[in-house]
């Protein structure tokens, strides 16, 4: 009865990375979904010119609102940033939360697309948490096929965002929203608590979860333009 109850112990903990491995695959497909639709339509999307500029991205599918009490706003996503040479590494699971304005428009279920233009925004992915507006400057990016059409505020910010609710798409400033590794998501996926600064590096291998969402983001933009 001993060994018995050892070996349903030791199948529990089994179970749960590969239950949560199946939560996160399926953030990574609603990342991937958030991507193709963003990108579908030049006109009223995220000016090419700026993905290509970009250094990281930054998905978060479906951001929440909290419910009557609890006024907080949540979101679980991923981060990728360019190789040396090109491409897009491994993502590194993150968590948004707080902010002002930005996750009020359209309610819950808020899609949040980020894109970081500078070696400062990409350093801070790499540490334990930041603060958008803070530690990192953040503007609200244009939409549509030029970007000739931006402020100097938004010209010169480490992060450029945007969020799409009820198929509306706009650029939104995400002041006060802080970001912070997913330890939880990271385990799930990878199967061991890694370090964010190793994924964002490009030292961790794409799992095969993932190499839709990379995939699509090196057939969107597979080069950058500096």
């Amino acid at each position: 009865m001993k060994a018995l109850a050892v070996l349903v112990s030791l199948l529990s903990l089994a179970l749960v990375p590969m239950w949560g491995g199946e939560a996160e695959a399926k953030r990574l497909a609603d990342s991937t979904s958030t991507l193709t639709e963003i990108m579908g339509v030049a006109d009223k999307g995220i000016p090419k010119d700026l993905m290509d500029k970009a250094s990281c991205a930054i998905v978060v599918p479906g951001v929440k609102k909290g419910g009557f009490i609890v006024a907080a706003k949540y979101g679980r996503g991923f981060a990728s940033c360019r190789g040396s040479i090109g491409g897009w590494r491994a993502p590194a699971p993150i968590r948004v939360e707080g902010g002002s304005v930005g996750f009020q428009i359209g309610g819950s279920g808020t899609d949040v697309v980020m894109l970081v233009m500078s070696q400062k925004g990409m350093e801070k992915l790499t540490s334990s948490k930041f603060t958008l507006g803070g530690d990192a400057s953040v503007a609200g990016g244009p939409v549509g096929r030029e970007a000739n059409a931006q402020t100097d505020a938004s010209m010169h910010a480490d992060i450029l965002s945007w969020s799409k609710s009820r198929g509306v798409f706009a650029g939104v400033a995400l002041d006060g929203a802080t970001l912070r590794p997913d330890t939880d998501a990271t385990k799930a996926l990878y199967g061991s608590a890694l370090d964010n600064k190793d994924i964002v590096e490009g030292k961790v291998k794409t799992p095969d979860a993932a190499k839709d969402f990379i995939g699509t983001l090196d057939r969107i933009s597979p080069k950058q333009v500096k």
